[in-house]
């Protein structure tokens, strides 16, 4: 079997569960550490020639992360495409698993079944916290409706306050994110890299959690520690 990812998560998983399978990734895909594949261009520009002459049985996407025009463009090439769509964490194991046995698993790997029992009964603090998300800024996006971050955020007990908003990943104004006055502004470094440096000063007298973006937006092996890791980010932004 030989499998290109366009989802840095999914390389991930992939690459973990079942080595030696993936011949082609993402420039963006970074774990695990050390992958020796031939890099594929960007998740939105991927570089469609260089992924033909690998001559994959399975090339693997998602919905979010990759273009219509670009999955439309390996399948004219005659490659199989499997997209996923994922949105909340039971969707997530879902598609995990099917990924898994799309690429040649034969069984579920050891990391999907820890994942699944954490999330089973995360820790979750007495009481909901609201925040907001920004995902971005210049122009400032924040977290909207039908998210996986947010379904993440709502199982550890944090509200984020656009979760009803009619987009997914609405731009809105600095002024009105300060103006929402929530319990937390919570800071991902990633897809923007939000830092200590670069972030909390915008939201002056409001708690900020740093957080990981690898542990609030991927599927894959790092969700077996996503609770533990996201739930002391907040916490100690509370303090």
């Amino acid at each position: 079997m030989r499998v290109v990812s366009l989802v840095p998560s999914l390389t991930e998983a992939v690459a973990v569960s079942l080595p030696g399978v993936l011949v082609g990734a993402t420039d963006w895909c970074t774990h695990p550490a050390g992958l020796d594949v031939t890099r594929v261009g960007g998740t939105k520009n991927p570089k469609v020639d260089r992924i033909a002459a690998l001559a994959p049985d399975l090339v693997i996407a998602n919905e979010e992360e990759n273009r219509a025009p670009d999955l439309d463009a390996l399948r004219a090439a005659g490659l199989e495409v499997l997209v996923t769509g994922i949105r909340d964490l039971p969707q997530a194991f879902r598609e995990l698993a099917r990924v898994l046995s799309a690429c040649g698993g034969t069984g579920r790997p050891r990391w999907l079944d820890e994942a699944e029992a954490a999330w089973s009964s995360p820790p979750v603090p007495p009481g909901r916290t609201t925040a907001v998300v920004p995902i971005w800024r210049r122009p400032w996006m924040v977290l909207g409706r039908d998210t996986f971050a947010g379904d993440v955020l709502a199982r550890l007990g944090v509200d984020h306050l656009y979760t009803r908003h009619a987009e997914r990943y609405p731009r809105v104004p600095l002024e009105e994110l300060r103006a929402a006055a929530p319990d937390v502004v919570v800071l991902p470094d990633e897809p923007y890299r939000f830092t200590a440096d670069d972030g909390p000063e915008a939201f002056p007298g409001l708690p900020c959690a740093l957080v990981s973006g690898r542990h609030l937006t991927w599927y894959g092996p790092s969700l077996a520690r996503a609770p533990r890791v996201l739930g002391e980010a907040l916490r100690a932004a509370r303090r």
